[in-house]
């Protein structure tokens, strides 16, 4: 019996998507989170074998999520189930260390199949998205250029991600400056467009 957590902020979904493992044999949906924050919390909780993760998810994404989860949570599995097709998701998916990654538009039986193969320690990619991603070009930005402008996409001013990230107020406000020029954009705001886009934060 596969026990499954389910991370998806759309109620309606999240009941749907519920219910529907709920109807197999083999599964067991032992619990269901609205926010990327309660991810782990839940998962230490319930200990379930798949975690199922939206990447658009309130106060944490999915996949800033996986990586946590994996550590406190080493036996979980993730399956990103996503509406969201960027080649630049796929890559942060796969470096983060996620099992599976397949859009929302999945049929219900090939859904539980993907469970299954998670499961059972083997991955599941969507073949399509695999195919953009390898023909994308990966991310001009470095892993701290990334970190400062995800924080940045949130809102946060310099000095609060400096605090954040334990870094000078003047290293962040360099980051952010190289990661306007690699990206060509015209200030920060278009630099998060730009990378938000392409899937790379």
């Amino acid at each position: 019996m596969s026990r499954v957590l389910i991370a998806e902020d759309m109620h309606l979904l999240r009941e749907a998507l519920a219910e529907l493992l709920g109807l197999e044999d083999d599964m067991e949906v032992v619990a269901q989170v609205d926010s990327g924050a309660r991810i782990v919390a839940e998962a230490e909780r319930t200990r379930p074998d798949v975690a199922i993760l939206d990447i658009d998810l309130p106060e944490l994404d999915g996949l800033a999520a996986a990586a946590p989860l994996a550590e406190r949570v080493p036996g979980c599995r993730v399956l990103i189930l996503t509406a969201l097709s960027r080649a630049g998701h796929l890559r942060r998916a796969l470096e983060a260390g996620v099992a599976g990654f397949v859009r929302k538009d999945i049929r219900p039986d090939e859904l539980a199949a993907a469970v299954r193969t998670v499961a059972a320690g083997g991955t599941v990619i969507d073949p399509a998205l695999a195919a953009t991603a390898l023909l994308a070009p990966p991310s001009p930005l470095t892993q701290r250029e990334t970190e400062v402008l995800r924080l940045s996409a949130t809102g946060a001013q310099p000095l609060e991600i400096a605090e954040r990230l334990f870094l000078s107020y003047g290293t962040v406000r360099n980051y952010l400056t190289s990661s306007v020029g690699k990206l060509g954009a015209r200030n920060r705001i278009d630099a998060v467009r730009i990378a938000t886009e392409a899937g790379w934060i």
